[in-house]
This record gives structure tokens, C-alpha cells and sequence, in this order.
């Protein structure tokens, strides 16, 4: 079992306690999950709060053992203020755009991590490109995903917030290079690649094909 630094271990227990009220407490999930017609009301803090919500167990389960796993490299490299700064920011740009995509459809809802732990992912992934994610290259990983969430944005597949994941991969990606501009240097290949699917996705959105 690796170390787990207590930084990591408080944003868990942040989302297990506050998810586990939303579990129990309809009320308090609707209050604070991410919702279009509660935002468009002035109801920001919604923004972040969604973002330590899930659906279930399951879901919560799934998502902070990703960052388990992914968190005290980013730690490591980074120092744990800018950790933190790169998990919230991830956060909330995941949410922002969702917000921009969907912010006509003023039923739609979504909770949940998965925007701040693709953060963490992508900033890991720029510091460790040769470790592996299921069984393949972090680096190949985190290209073929962002590339499945623009399939997924685009399709809308399954109940699955995918431009979430895409904003918060690109706010671990820029907000990483910020803080170790070195990567520029030491592994320009990778962040080229990484690149690539953030590319696509303006052009996509510029010909109205999102």
C-alpha cells in the first residue's frame, strides 16, 4: 500500500462526508449538486459544491480511488498548495464547461468528482508518462480519453458528464505546465500529444459540430 499524503486523505474525507449527507438528505443533494436553472438563479456555489457530491456509493468509491492512486504524484511534484489549487481548479473549470455547453437546458443536472480527479489525472499523467492505466501508457491513456469524451459529448452517451472530464483534463494540463514550465522543455513530445484533443474540440466547437 503506498503513502498517502494528508492533503489527499482530507479532500477524500471532504467528499466522503459531504456525499454522504447527500445521500441521506434529498434535500441537501438538491440544494448543491450542479444544476442550470439553479446557477442561471445566482446560485454559484453549486459550482464547487457539486463537485463533492456523487450519485452513490459506487461513484463515489470509483472516483477517490482514481485519485488515491494519482494524487501524491502531482504532491510530489508540485508541493500541496498547488495541488490543491489544481484539483479545485479542475473542479470548477470542468463545471464551467458544462455550464457553457449546456447552459440552455436548464433541467440539466450532474455531481460528482470526476472533473477535479481528471485534473489530477492529467497533471500526473505530465509528470509520469511511462506508468501505466489499465494496462497501457499514462501518456496513451490520456490521449484516447480525451478523444472519447469528445465522441461522448458529441453523442451524449450514457448519463455521463463528459465535458466535466474534458474541463477539468484541461485545467490539470494548463495549470501544470504553469507550475513546471521544465515539461516544456523535458517532455515537449507529451505535451504536444496531449494537446492534440484540446485542439480538436475548439475546431469542433468553432464549426458547431459540439
Amino acid at each position: 500500500m503506498q503513502n498517502i499524503h494528508i492533503a489527499t486523505i482530507i479532500i477524500i474525507a471532504v467528499n466522503v462526508l459531504i456525499s454522504l449527507k447527500g445521500f441521506n438528505d434529498f434535500s441537501f443533494f438538491e440544494k448543491y449538486k450542479f444544476n442550470i436553472a439553479g446557477i442561471r438563479r445566482g446560485e454559484q456555489l453549486r459550482m464547487l459544491s457539486s463537485g463533492f457530491l456523487h450519485v452513490d456509493f459506487t461513484h463515489l468509491l470509483f472516483n477517490m480511488i482514481t485519485l488515491y492512486f494519482f494524487a501524491d504524484v502531482v504532491v510530489l511534484n508540485v508541493g500541496v498548495p498547488r495541488f490543491i489549487l489544481i484539483y479545485v481548479l479542475s473542479l470548477f473549470v470542468g463545471n464551467l464547461l458544462s455550464f457553457y455547453l449546456h447552459k440552455d437546458e436548464y433541467h440539466y443536472s450532474a455531481v460528482g468528482a470526476s472533473g477535479a480527479v481528471m485534473g489530477i489525472i492529467y497533471s500526473a499523467i505530465l509528470f509520469a508518462p511511462d506508468s501505466t492505466i489499465y494496462f497501457m501508457p499514462a501518456w496513451l491513456f490520456g490521449l484516447l480519453y480525451l478523444f472519447y469524451s469528445i465522441y461522448g459529448m458529441r453523442k451524449r452517451i450514457g448519463n455521463i458528464g463528459h465535458d466535466a472530464h474534458f474541463g477539468g483534463a484541461i485545467a490539470g494540463y494548463l495549470s501544470t505546465i504553469i507550475f513546471a514550465p521544465f515539461l516544456i522543455e523535458t517532455s515537449l513530445w507529451l505535451v504536444g500529444v496531449l494537446a492534440i484533443p484540446i485542439l480538436v474540440l475548439f475546431v469542433l466547437y468553432k464549426f458547431g459540430k459540439i
